[in-house]
């Protein structure tokens, strides 16, 4: 039987962004619901998916404060102490070292988060969670509330604020009427766990190879032999490698990584993601706000995505909080939010998108430019400080 529900806020996405922006709202007074079309079951205990996450210091601060921080079990935890990058056969490395408490960051499964998030988010006072049900319309009106969202089992949510937070390919994008630069790249990430002959030593490699990018991250291993193997090719290509026997794909990845790792042995599934970027022409508006990858989606090879996922959820629950009793709703508050978030985003996303262009050209012009940059940056100690405060903040 369908219902007819009020609240301050409805949260559309229980993704980790979704999920951290309603911790930051706790004891706000708020009420607050939580809308996702998978199950309750699949949000208290989310399947492994492949992906590692390098947390920035200050992810890692966001995550103590809101609780979350402790339900992550620590030998889980890996931490990234150096990254480096290479470029094609060159034996050169930029290198990036650690700069606070030993370590540039910490790698944590993906999983692992969403499922302390959602634990933390479970039972906090003023939120309703509506699981299983997805977003059938929404509609944004001139009174408040000024939200109403009708879901797929015809219960109909009123709310002073809608935020989206349902990916890249947001539906809830759609229909609030925004724009969005997507740029669908043709290639697919694949993702899986590996053991190797040799220590990693807590480093992480981006290998800009010719016609490939890889990522070697250290995953939390007793013997430092283990590895989380990012691969970057043509979509048809990494269908053929998930089609792999475990055996030949093992192979297969040694010849890739043309001996960089030995005795590779696939200890998990393998994932594949497709690669596109996303970016919102807007991250707000009357009654509603993107955050993260409805925002902004990133190209993975720098690792920003997740954080910057964290970060924008807690730009909008600082406008949202100080707020105080005036319109949450409200353009002209929202517009703090799109304008500080998006001073944050705009750099890294065109940068990062400028460093995918150059490094995947394979042009000579290209093979030359991207060479001499890694050796002018190693060489220029002000742009590898630069980076290290894009890596860590």
């Amino acid at each position: 039987m369908s219902q007819d529900l009020t609240f301050d806020i409805a949260v559309v996405g229980a993704g980790p962004a979704g999920l951290a922006f309603v911790r930051s709202l706790a004891g706000a007074g708020l009420s607050v619901v939580l809308i996702e079309g998978q199950s309750e079951t699949s949000l208290r205990d989310p399947a492994f998916d492949g992906r590692e996450i390098a947390l920035t210091h200050h992810s890692m601060r966001l995550l103590k404060t809101m609780g979350v921080w402790d339900r992550i079990p620590a030998d889980d935890l890996s931490d990234l102490r150096q990254a480096r990058v290479l470029d094609g056969g060159s034996p050169f490395a930029l290198t990036f070292g650690a700069v606070d408490a030993n370590r540039l960051g910490v790698l944590i499964p993906n999983h692992l988060i969403r499922r302390a998030l959602f634990e933390v988010v479970e039972g906090q006072a003023g939120v309703d969670l509506i699981a299983g049900r997805r977003v059938a319309d929404c509609r944004i009106g001139p009174r408040r509330p000024r939200g109403r969202l009708t879901l797929d089992d015809g219960t109909t949510i009123r709310a002073d604020l809608i935020v989206a937070a349902d990916s890249r390919f947001s539906f809830m994008r759609d229909r609030l009427g925004v724009g969005a630069e997507i740029n669908r790249l043709g290639r697919s990430m694949m993702v899986c766990p590996m053991r190797h002959d040799q220590a990693h030593g807590h480093v992480a490699t981006e290998w800009f190879d010719h016609g490939q990018t890889i990522a070697l991250l250290p995953v939390a291993d007793p013997q430092q032999r283990m590895s989380s193997v990012v691969m970057t090719l043509a979509a048809p290509v990494i269908a053929d490698l998930m089609a792999q026997s475990p055996e030949a794909f093992a192979s297969s990845m040694e010849r890739r990584l043309q001996g960089r790792l030995t005795g590779l042995e696939l200890v998990g599934a393998r994932h594949a993601y497709p690669l596109a970027t996303t970016w919102s022409h807007r991250f707000a508006g009357e009654g509603f706000a993107l955050i993260g990858d409805a925002a902004v989606g990133m190209h993975p090879v720098t690792a920003h995505g997740f954080n910057l996922g964290l970060r924008g959820q807690e730009t909008l629950a600082k406008v949202v909080r100080g707020a105080r009793g005036a319109d949450i709703g409200s353009g002209r508050l929202l517009a703090r939010y799109q304008h500080e978030h998006r001073l944050a985003s705009w750099p890294l996303y065109q940068g990062t998108n400028a460093l995918v262009r150059l490094f995947t050209q394979e042009t000579p012009p290209a093979r030359l430019a991207r060479g001499a940059m890694l050796r002018a940056g190693q060489a220029t100690a002000p742009f590898k400080a630069v980076v290290k405060r894009m890596l860590t903040a």
